[in-house]
């Protein structure tokens, strides 16, 4: 199966998918670092800025990915309340679907998707994604569920052309220790160490008894939780955030171990880039798992049998 591999990051839906043998055709990532890892790791630099690329000088392609902005759409008031898509990315998907008309798509975004601007924002995608012909399925999906000791719950939108049986994948019921990705404290660079003012703050704000390892997480109310996981690696959050043990910040490989990136995937930026390069990542082996689902889905093309055409505006599949 040919992909492509739309707001690309440092590829990490790529992989997912290349596990299952899928070759990618072409690339498109604006960000200069990212572009760097991509580079450094997939041989290529990706095009840049979709919406200067023609969809027609795409190359042809079997599946679509993305793992996209969320945007608001502007109202457009006709009666029934639909709402237009131009000006926001999520309208160059669309043309790119309306134009290569690929077998099935996956489109990657926050779980806050479904409920951004009360909801309309993702009835609007799905409606869109029905008009250009596509079954849709969709659900929230949490890396913890899937080996990885990260709590980063995600959006995860499948399409294809015929309405063939699909599921995503079940919860694997457990994650690595954090024993198994961190790194020895004595490999630590000395910059990634709390200061001693911030580590007593965390000791004095704790209300429960810390374990090791651990993660400690300080959310925006100010609270410290200790966690045998990490929080959602998060492009935006503060230095200090998240600590392992309660005194030193996560490293480069650390966070590229949490978003299930494998050992030999090279880092050739600095650690504030790799820092907001992982935080925009997805989680590799909940990609993996969803790729290996759709694999089995476009082998077989098991039709799905009396289905109504309304129901794609529902999910088929909630995962809790």
């Amino acid at each position: 199966m040919r992909t492509i591999d739309l707001f690309a990051g440092i590829g990490g839906i790529r992989l997912g998918f290349e596990y299952w043998g899928c070759e990618n055709v072409f690339t498109s990532e604006w960000d200069k670092d990212a572009q760097k890892m991509y580079k450094a790791n997939f041989g290529e630099i990706p095009e840049g800025d979709i919406t200067t690329i023609n969809p027609q000088d795409i190359p042809d392609h079997d599946i679509l990915l993305a793992g996209f902005p969320c945007q608001p759409f502007s109202i457009i008031g006709n009666m029934q309340g639909f709402l237009d898509t131009r000006g926001t990315l999520f309208f160059n998907i669309e043309e790119i679907l309306r134009i290569k008309q690929p077998q099935a798509f996956l489109l990657e975004n926050v779980k806050q998707l479904r409920t951004h601007d009360d909801g309309r924002t993702f009835k609007v995608i799905l409606e869109k994604l029905k008009e250009l012909g596509y079954f849709v399925h969709h659900t929230v999906l949490n890396a913890l569920d899937f080996g990885l000791p990260q709590k980063r719950e995600r959006t995860i939108i499948v399409g294809f052309k015929e309405n063939i049986e699909f599921h995503f994948p079940k919860s694997l019921g457990q994650y690595k220790p954090l024993i198994e990705l961190l790194l020895p404290d004595n490999e630590i660079d000395k910059k990634l160490w709390a200061s001693e003012n911030i580590a007593e703050k965390r000791q004095t704000r704790l209300k429960v008894t810390p374990f090791y390892p651990s993660v400690w997480h300080e959310n925006k109310g100010g609270n410290i939780s200790v966690l045998p996981f990490s929080c959602a690696l998060r492009a935006g959050g503060s230095y200090n955030y998240l600590l392992v043990n309660g005194n030193r910040r996560l490293s480069e490989r650390e966070m590229l171990r949490l978003q299930g990136f494998p050992e030999n995937f090279k880092i050739v930026v600095n650690y504030t880039a790799i820092r907001k390069l992982t935080g925009n990542s997805v989680a590799v082996p909940v990609i993996q798992a969803v790729a290996g689902e759709m694999m089995k889905s476009l082998s077989s093309k098991k039709i799905v049998q009396n289905t109504k055409q309304l129901t794609l505006l529902e999910p088929n599949y909630e995962y809790s």
